[in-house]
């Protein structure tokens, strides 16, 4: 962790002061730095279910303070404005690796999808650690997403575009674990998850 931190360090002074960074080292900053997201991420999902009987925000209702209201269409970005408290910032929703998407948000009021990097999980449940919670929106399944929602099934072929991280993927488990996987480990990931269908909820444009 600390080589990657270097790492991350230098490319961004090399950034400021405009000296050329080698293409590999500034993916690999990127990787960390989309890591670190997820991380912090997944540490704000778990303070806000340990706070609501360890319910997730898209499991609780509006009037309780939840988001279940908003589990499809262009309202992903709803999930992460309710624990803008335990988030903090919106930047930690937007991976450096995202060229399609390079403007963070700067507060939680002005704030929606094109400030979001990740997906969400309709299907996991804090209670099982190996359920894919989130993690980056260039995953696929090669079929056009319906309403906001991808469907994931162990009988189809999943695996990430081009859009982020050339062709890879960082994954978040509900036992707070981030992985970056291959199109393999990505099915593999699905398969250990123990469910049929994994219902995702993507960051997508409002027509």
């Amino acid at each position: 962790m600390e080589l990657f931190v270097v790492i991350a360090v230098i490319v961004i002074i090399a950034l400021m002061f405009d000296i050329p960074v080698p293409s590999h080292a500034k993916a690999r900053a990127q990787r960390v730095q989309c890591v670190n997201n997820l991380k912090q991420t997944g540490s704000a999902f778990g303070i806000w279910a340990n706070d609501n009987g360890g319910r997730y925000p898209m499991e609780i209702s509006e009037t309780n303070g939840g988001t279940m209201e908003f589990t499809s269409g262009p309202s992903e970005w709803r999930h992460f404005q309710v624990m803008s408290n335990e988030l903090s910032t919106p930047r930690t929703l937007l991976c450096p690796a995202d060229d399609l998407r390079p403007v963070a948000a700067t507060n939680f009021v002005f704030f929606n999808n094109s400030n979001v990097s990740y997906f969400v999980s309709l299907s996991a449940v804090k209670t099982d650690p190996s359920g894919i919670w989130s993690g980056d929106r260039n995953i696929t399944n090669g079929t056009p997403i319906k309403n906001g929602i991808l469907e994931l099934t162990t009988n189809q072929p999943t695996g990430w575009t081009a859009e982020m991280h050339k062709r890879v993927g960082n994954i978040a488990l509900s036992d707070g674990s981030i992985s970056q996987v291959s199109q393999t480990g990505l099915r593999t990931a699905l398969a250990n998850s123990g469910l049929a269908t994994n219902r995702l909820q993507m960051p997508i444009l409002a027509p």
